[in-house]
């Protein structure tokens, strides 16, 4: 990381309206116009999943090719490419200046202020400012996920006091009930466990998920088959992603049920997942994934 991180910018959450209040009168210093800030995506409204046998298999269809392109894919509209893709590239040059520990807790408020102060990042411009507001604010179920939305402001932050480092990989952890969980998986399996997600602020999230997204040409549907939109993550509050040591990748595959990681948290009781086989809320099953937070 080329420069240190004050503390003293990452603000406390403010809820939307007075987070645009604060944009018109000029105290953020951004010059965004409120009624930009507030416009939509133009996506339909989200109705109920429906039930009819034809659309629960069209839901089972997409579930099990969830990296294939479905019919009413929600995709990024030509207008904004462009704009998607300049947001994408700040998204990683920021992670890249500030390293990957530092930015996995980063807010929406410390990774602005970064980005204006130094070069390397280079200030939002307007637009960018106004796409990651749309695609926070938005109903998810417009793209096909029904989860929660655990992280209601985008300019919430994550206390770093609650926070511990995991010295394997850079991950933290929540302290409480995430920590003594994953403390309980490795007393049991040792080094042949290893957390492979921990703690995300919204920073990363937008960069996990607008990636995925412009990978399948701004498919953001099929994004949020297999990663939650941002606002939506439960990593945000406590959730984590463990995996086999020596896997890698092939953790987040379903490869990892045959390990033996797997089979020895399921005779034991500890995979109550977030997202299990079958599940109506439009992610794929991931079997890594811990559910700590109810």
């Amino acid at each position: 990381m080329g420069g240190t991180l004050n503390a003293s910018v990452l603000f406390k959450p403010v809820k939307r309206r007075d987070f645009l209040k604060a944009i018109a009168l000029g105290v953020v210093g951004w010059g965004v116009a409120p009624n930009a800030l507030a416009r939509n995506l133009n996506f339909p409204s989200s109705t109920p999943a429906e039930t009819t046998d034809d659309s629960i298999k069209d839901y089972i269809n997409k579930m099990k090719y969830f990296n294939r392109y479905h019919k009413n894919d929600i995709l990024v509209s030509r207008e904004e490419y462009r704009i998607f893709e300049s947001t994408l590239q700040r998204l990683k040059r920021l992670q890249w200046y500030m390293g990957h520990g530092y930015f996995q807790k980063l807010s929406f408020n410390g990774g602005i202020y970064i980005a204006r102060k130094y070069s390397e990042v280079g200030q939002f411009s307007r637009a960018e400012l106004e796409f990651l507001e749309k695609i926070f604010y938005e109903d998810a179920a417009n793209y096909g996920f029904y989860g929660q939305k655990p992280t209601k402001n985008l300019t919430e932050r994550i206390n770093k006091k609650d926070l511990v480092r995991d010295r394997s990989n850079g991950s933290y952890l929540y302290n409480g009930v995430p920590l003594e969980t994953f403390k309980k998986i490795k007393r049991i399996l040792g080094d042949n466990v290893v957390l492979t997600s921990g703690v995300r602020g919204i920073m990363k999230q937008f960069l996990l998920f607008l990636n995925k997204a412009h990978k399948y040409n701004g498919n953001l549907s099929l994004a949020s088959r297999s990663l939650a939109p941002p606002g939506y993550s439960f990593h945000g509050i406590g959730d984590f992603d463990v995996g086999q040591a020596g896997f890698g990748s092939a953790n987040f595959t379903v490869r990892f049920t045959r390990s033996g990681v797997y089979k020895k948290l399921c005779e034991l009781g500890y995979l109550k997942l977030r997202y299990p086989r079958e599940n109506r809320l439009g992610v794929r099953f991931e079997p890594w994934h811990i559910k700590t937070i109810t």
